[in-house]
Order: structure tokens, then sequence, then C-alpha cells
């Protein structure tokens, strides 16, 4: 049974606090959670001053983690209630949300606004399943039609046709299972413009191609899309997803 241990370093000047977890594993395996807590598991025959070591050498990658969680936190979307002058945002456009009581139940936007009729103005719940379901329409609609755009070029490499996959994901656009022919969206990818959606479905699709993020891979997916830095900057701009 695991025994835990919490213990503390220091790395330039900054305190970092940890638990050990002294279980039967082989090597030093590392962890932060999403509320910045640091977890590190080692085999009951390490000294812990050598844990506190190897914690140490990873001190500024622990730092730079935890301030990103924290990022994270401070600017994740507020949850919505559905009200007219909420806003929303899809493919790069803001829009406003009016609410309005109507017999016929539907949602639909004009580029401008998003409208929602319902029977029940304050019927919470109804009002959030239809958006839910409109927005979830529109990804796999999106999503389908920029992966049938951009299948041909890969088509000529040998690639399947991949199945598509949408998540609500903290901290990443997109990923790939190349062996199962599975490319995996983020349901807020929808919220960016169109060529941002692009360029994330070109990045996964050249994983069929080159598995990692080594220099191959870069060269290809430039050979491919020579603006995909651009792309990147744009879907950075106001966003907490950065692993691309």
């Amino acid at each position: 049974m695991a025994q835990e241990l919490m213990r503390t370093v220091f790395y330039e000047g900054q305190t970092i606090q940890y638990v050990l977890e002294s279980k039967q594993v082989k090597n030093l395996n590392l962890r932060i959670r999403k509320d910045g807590s640091v977890y590190v598991s080692a085999n009951p025959s390490v000294p812990p001053k050598k844990v506190d070591e190897f914690v140490q050498s990873k001190g500024a990658y622990i730092l730079s983690a935890q301030k990103k969680f924290r990022t994270m936190a401070e600017y994740a979307p507020k949850p919505k209630q559905y009200i007219s002058g909420e806003n929303f945002c899809l493919l790069g456009r803001g829009l406003r949300l009016k609410v309005e009581q109507s017999v016929k139940e539907e949602v639909f936007s004009d580029g401008v606004y998003l409208y929602l009729r319902v029977k029940d103005p304050d019927d919470f719940q109804r009002k959030q399943r239809i958006v839910t379901k409109y927005f979830e329409k529109q990804c796999r609609e999106t999503f389908g039609e920029v992966i049938l755009a951009l299948y041909p070029t890969f088509q000529k490499y040998d690639v399947e046709m991949p199945k598509l996959r949408i998540r609500d994901m903290e901290t990443r656009w997109g990923s790939c299972l190349a062996k199962k022919g599975i490319i995996t969206l983020n349901k807020r990818l929808l919220e960016a413009p169109r060529n941002c959606i692009e360029y994330v479905v070109m990045h996964e699709f050249c994983h069929f191609i080159h598995p990692d993020h080594s220099k191959r891979f870069y060269a290809f997916l430039t050979m491919l899309m020579p603006d995909w830095r651009e792309r990147k900057v744009v879907l950075e701009e106001n966003s907490v997803c950065r692993n691309y």
C-alpha cells in the first residue's frame, strides 16, 4: 500500500511543496494536478533527499505548470445562464444571445445574434439543452467539413479517412491516435476562426505521417501549410491552450 509524505524544496527562492508517494515503481514519476499540487511517486528504496533533488531539477517546469493552471482557472469561462445579452463565440465571431418566447423551439444565428426561441424562457435546463445541441451540431458539421477538405492531401500518403471524436479538453486543441485512425478535437475549437481549425486539423493529420514533434514533423507541416505559425498565433491570442 502506498505511503504519502509531504515534503518541501526550494527552487530559485520559491517554495515547492510536493507529496511523496512511496510505492513499487521503477522510476521517479512526477505529476502536477489542475489545482497545482505536485505528486512524486518513488520506490521505497529511493532516499527522500534524492527525490528532493529530482523535484528541484524540475523546478522550472513545475512553477511554469502551476502558473499555467492558475491562468486557466482565472480565465475559465463562467457558466452560462442562457439569458439575453450573454455572449457566445462561433468561428471567431462574437454572438449576442437573444431569448424569445415562442411556440416553436429553435436556435439559429444571423451572424450578429444567437436567437434562442423557447416555450418557457425561464426553463434553464431546456435552454441549455437546446443551445448545447446546436453547438454540438455545428462542431460535427464544421470539423467534418474541414477534415473532408484536407483529407485528399493525406490520401496520397495512404492515410485512411480518420474517425472524428469531439470532446471537452482543458489544455489541448486536438489529439491524434494514428494507429487507430482517430482525430479528436476540442469542442471549444468551434470558437476559433475557420483557418485556425484548419491548422489544428492539419497538425493532427501530419501525425499520421510523423507521430512526434520532430524537425521532420514541422518541416512536413510547413510544406503543407506554410502559414501555420500565423494561424497558431491567432488561435493562441485569447486562449490558454498552448501546447502546439
